[in-house]
């Protein structure tokens, strides 16, 4: 049997640790726009590479930009 080809795949590492400059706030929807699906879903830590506490800090920023309006709940729909 051949053996194996083994993929290589890079660790993802959570962006918010390693530069400071960058910060969680629920009033820059800019940021927190990369974060959404087009369809307005929360992209999970395992695709997108952030740790555990930054990953709630964003979820809980995302939710409370979407209750003053500056997200979208859902993105736009096609009809």
């Amino acid at each position: 049997m051949a053996p194996k080809k083994r993929i290589f795949q890079r660790k993802r590492v959570c962006r918010f640790c390693t530069d400071k400059d960058v910060t969680i706030d629920y009033k820059d929807p800019k940021t927190l726009r990369n974060f959404v699906t087009e369809r307005g879903k929360i992209i999970p830590r395992r695709i997108y590479g952030t740790c555990a506490s930054h990953q709630r800090q964003l979820c809980e920023a995302i939710k409370r930009a979407r209750q003053i309006a500056l997200l979208p709940y859902s993105g736009t729909t096609q009809r």
